[in-house]
């Protein structure tokens, strides 16, 4: 299974427009791209030392070829969107995992 984990800290002057937007909005499309299996969003319980808000949205798929066909077809527009609704009230990062038997 893969993990493709986006960490954003989003600015506490816009928090409840993008919370609200991210569950209703962008999450059901970036699921609907029918690639994932599943998804889960976490408030990560740190302090920002800058201010903001921090979360990690999680993104479930079976294989690294989803991951990889999302990226190519589906994720500039996607990103675009955010990018264009929050301006500079946000930064992100992107991890990639893959989980291990043990």
């Amino acid at each position: 299974m893969i993990l493709y984990n986006v960490t954003v800290n989003i600015d506490s002057d816009v928090h409840d427009i993008w919370l609200d937007w991210m569950i209703s909005k962008h999450i059901p499309d970036v699921l609907s791209t029918g690639l994932f299996i599943n998804s889960r969003i976490y408030r990560i319980k740190t302090d920002d030392e800058e201010g903001g808000i921090n979360y990690s949205v999680q993104y479930f798929l079976n294989t690294i070829e989803d991951l990889e066909t999302y990226q190519k077809n589906h994720a500039s527009k996607l990103q675009s969107e955010h990018k264009e609704k929050f301006g500079d009230k946000f930064t992100a990062f992107r991890t990639i995992l893959e989980s291990v038997d043990t």
